[in-house]
C-alpha cells in the first residue's frame, strides 16, 4: 500500500518528495488573506463542529489484503471525528463531529471503510467485533454469491450483531470484479454514518494495471453526524438535504492532499484502471478532463470488447461500480475529475470543492501551481 495519492499502487513519498522538489511546497504563493467577515464566519464554523475530544479522527481508507491474512479479517465499529477538509481554503472548514467507522484489525477507523481485497475462489472469514459497540450492526457485502445466513441482514435472516456480540460472516470471492459493503442494520442511517466500503475480488491472473487505484464517492447530510454528536438539529431521511460531496471521504482541495486526500498521480504513457465507487444516494456522472476512458467493468461484469467505447464520462448509479481504464497520453499537467452535477463541487456556496479529485502528472509536481494546490489542499512537505 502506498502513501502517497488514492489507495492503490502509486509512488512513494520519497518519489513524490523527489519529483516536486524536495520539499519546496510549503514556500510557494499564498492564498489570499480572509477578511474580517471571513474570518468570523469560519471562527463560527470551526467552534459548532467541535466534537468529543475522546474520538479517534480518521484515517483515509488501506487497501487491506485478505488472503495475506490467511482469509481471516476483523472489522469493529469506532465513533469516530472524520476530518472532510479541515483547512481554510475553499469554503473550509468542513468537519463531522462524529461518524460510525469501519476498523480492520488493528489498523486505523476510516471512512470509507477498509478496502478488502482477496482473490477469486478464495474464501473470507469476516469478523464483526461489536463487543465494545454502542448499537447493533450487521455487514452486507454486493457481488458474492453466499448462503441466506451470510446475506447480512436482519430483517430476513434474523442475525443481528448486538452491541457486545461479535458474529462471523463467511463470504465466499466467486464473483470477481469491485463490489461494495455496508451496514444493512437501521441502513438509511448507518450508510450515511460512514459505514460503507469497497470490496474487491480480483481474477485468477489478474494483472494490475501501470496505477490502480480506488475510488468512493459519496454525497451527505451533514445534519446526521450532528445530530448523532448531540447536537439540536433537526434531520429526517425522508427530507433528506445533501450539503457535502466527498471523493474517499474527502472534499476538496483536501482531496488533493498526497497523504489524506486521493490524487492520482501518474506518468506518460501509463495505463490508467481506476475502480469507482457510489456509496451514496445520488447518481453522480463522473467526468475527467482531457482523457478518454473506456468502461471495462460493471458491478463486476467485464464489459466485451465489443461493446467497450471511448468517453469522459460516467454516470455511477447508488452502489454501482464501474472500472475505467485510460491511458496517460494528454499533454502533461494536471486535470480534474468531477461529477459533473456542478452544485456536487461545491463547499457550501464556495466553488470550487466537493466531489472533485485529479490526474496529475509527475513532471509537472515541481510547478508553481502544483505548489499552490498542495497549500490549498493543507500539504506541507
Amino acid at each position: 500500500m502506498t502513501d502517497i495519492g488514492a489507495p492503490g499502487n502509486g509512488p512513494s513519498r520519497r518519489d513524490f518528495l523527489k519529483a516536486t522538489g524536495a520539499g519546496g511546497l510549503a514556500a510557494t504563493a499564498g492564498c489570499t488573506a480572509p477578511s474580517a467577515s471571513d474570518q468570523r464566519t469560519r471562527t463560527t464554523r470551526q467552534e459548532a463542529m467541535q466534537s468529543d475530544d475522546s474520538l479517534p479522527t480518521t484515517s483515509p481508507p488501506e487497501i487491506v489484503n485478505v488472503d495475506e491474512q490467511g482469509g481471516q479479517v476483523t472489522m469493529k465499529t469506532q465513533p469516530a471525528r472524520h476530518d472532510v477538509h479541515p483547512g481554510e481554503s475553499m469554503g473550509g472548514p468542513i468537519a463531522f463531529p462524529q461518524v460510525w467507522a469501519f476498523q480492520a484489525d488493528d489498523r486505523d477507523p476510516s471512512v470509507p471503510g477498509p478496502i478488502l481485497r482477496t482473490t477469486e475462489g478464495e474464501d473470507m472469514e469476516v469478523t464483526l467485533d461489536n463487543t465494545e459497540g454502542q448499537r447493533a450492526h450487521t455487514i452486507h457485502f454486493h457481488g458474492a454469491s453466499k448462503t441466506w445466513e451470510n446475506d447480512g441482514v436482519p430483517t430476513t435472516t434474523g442475525i443481528t450483531v448486538d452491541a457486545g456480540e461479535e458474529h462471523t460472516y463467511e463470504i465466499p470471492a466467486n464473483v470477481p470484479g469491485t463490489h461494495v459493503y455496508h451496514c444493512h442494520f437501521q441502513t438509511q442511517r448507518h450508510i450515511d454514518m460512514g459505514m460503507y466500503g469497497i470490496f474487491r475480488v480480483d481474477p485468477k491472473d489478474y494483472e494490475e494495471a501501470d496505477k490502480e487505484h480506488f475510488l468512493t464517492f459519496k454525497d451527505w447530510d451533514s445534519r446526521l453526524p450532528r445530530q448523532m454528536a448531540g447536537e439540536d438539529v433537526n434531520y429526517n431521511p425522508r427530507e433528506r438535504q445533501p450539503d457535502v460531496f466527498t471523493v474517499n471521504g474527502k472534499s476538496a482541495p483536501r482531496t488533493l492532499h498526497p497523504e489524506q486526500g486521493s490524487p492520482i498521480i501518474v506518468k506518460e504513457g501509463e495505463t490508467v484502471r481506476l475502480h469507482l465507487v457510489n456509496g451514496g444516494y445520488m447518481s453522480h456522472p463522473m467526468h475527467i478532463h482531457n482523457h478518454r476512458f473506456q468502461l471495462v467493468e460493471k458491478d463486476g461484469g467485464t464489459i466485451p470488447e465489443a461493446a467497450r467505447h471511448d468517453e469522459d464520462i460516467t454516470n455511477i448509479a447508488p452502489a454501482e461500480r464501474h472500472t475505467i481504464e485510460f491511458t496517460a497520453d494528454a499533454d502533461p499537467g494536471i486535470y480534474l475529475m468531477h461529477c459533473h452535477k456542478v452544485n456536487h463541487v461545491m463547499n457550501g456556496r464556495s466553488y470550487p470543492g466537493g466531489m472533485l479529485g485529479g490526474i496529475v502528472y509527475e513532471s509537472v509536481m515541481d510547478t508553481d501551481i502544483f505548489a499552490q494546490l498542495m497549500e490549498y489542499a493543507g500539504y506541507e512537505a
